[in-house]
């Protein structure tokens, strides 16, 4: 066989071995993707035909106080809980990495990875129990010190607390293996520079290990806010969205408005105004890196 017929034979059999992959990506992604976009400018309850009516599926959502509070909610939930996802994270990172030995940095990093390899649902039912107000295992502890029981899930503000709490436990870890990795890869003679120069711990923190865990700031923040922006799990489970709208999240308002009102055009041109708010976000965050990203 001549030098090209053989590199067209691998050519043919690296495109036999992607093959599945690339039909999956097609078949799970492109297309459903696709097919959500257009369905944006259609109405469509499943019974009956599509039928095209142009942007009135977004200016349904534009007008609607639930679609509004949902995102207000949604944007005030990014806020809080993936600055605390990424605080602990990063706290529990630097203190195991500095202070503890091997074998215990692998347990810990164990331990804390632990929670994301659970279904979020599984664990906002089991935290349902433990918060709730009549037998719940948080308020039996707050009676043994004489604090009178509190209305975890039937208060706007308890409520969002427990979904942040729950939220936050269970997905800190990631950002935490994430940092874990940047800090084994900043070079000590930088530590023993610093040292040099009279920084304490402090001055090594600001000076040495946030600049150069910079990149990986950046992928877990990134990461936090995508994650963040799509909760679903923790509200639903817990609150249904309640009381009133207070818990209620961006893509719960796309899966009620899909599956239970079968509003598939206004869900996906829903959907679409989430795809676009977390992609603005993300530019905004890529942009902002540029700032304090620093590379070695």
């Amino acid at each position: 066989m001549t030098p090209a017929g053989r590199t067209r034979s691998w050519r043919i059999f690296a495109w036999i071995l992607i093959a599945p992959t690339v039909i999956g990506m097609l078949l799970f992604t492109v297309v459903p993707i696709i097919g959500s976009l257009l369905l944006a400018f259609f109405r469509w309850d499943i019974m009956s035909a599509p039928e095209f009516v142009g942007l009135q599926n977004f200016a349904e959502a534009v007008s609607s106080p639930t679609v509004r509070v949902s995102f207000l909610n949604t944007i005030a939930f990014v806020v809080v809980a993936a600055t605390l996802q990424l605080g602990i994270a990063l706290m529990l990172a630097v203190l195991v990495q500095e202070k503890m030995p091997n074998w215990l940095r692998v347990f810990f990093r164990s331990v804390f990875f632990f929670p994301l390899i659970l279904s979020a649902a599984s664990v906002s039912i089991f935290m349902s129990y433990l918060f709730n107000e009549q037998f719940g295992v948080v308020n039996w502890l707050l009676s043994l010190v004489n604090i009178p029981a509190v209305p975890w899930l039937t208060t706007s503000s308890g409520s969002a607390a427990v979904i942040i709490l729950v939220y936050v436990w269970q997905n800190f870890g990631f950002s935490f293996l994430l940092f874990l990795g940047g800090l084994s890869s900043i070079p000590k003679d930088m530590y023993e520079a610093a040292e040099l120069d009279g920084a304490g711990g402090w001055g090594k923190l600001v000076h040495v290990t946030m600049p150069l865990l910079s990149p990986t700031t950046l992928v877990a923040s990134v990461m936090a806010v995508i994650n963040a922006l799509q909760v679903f799990d923790q509200p639903y489970v817990l609150t249904r969205g309640g009381p009133g709208d207070s818990t209620r999240t961006a893509v719960m308002v796309i899966f009620e408005s899909a599956f239970q009102k079968l509003e598939f055009g206004l869900a996906s041109a829903i959907g679409l105004i989430l795809m676009i708010l977390i992609m603005f976000v993300t530019y905004i965050q890529f942009r902002l890196s540029r700032r304090f990203v620093f590379y070695q």
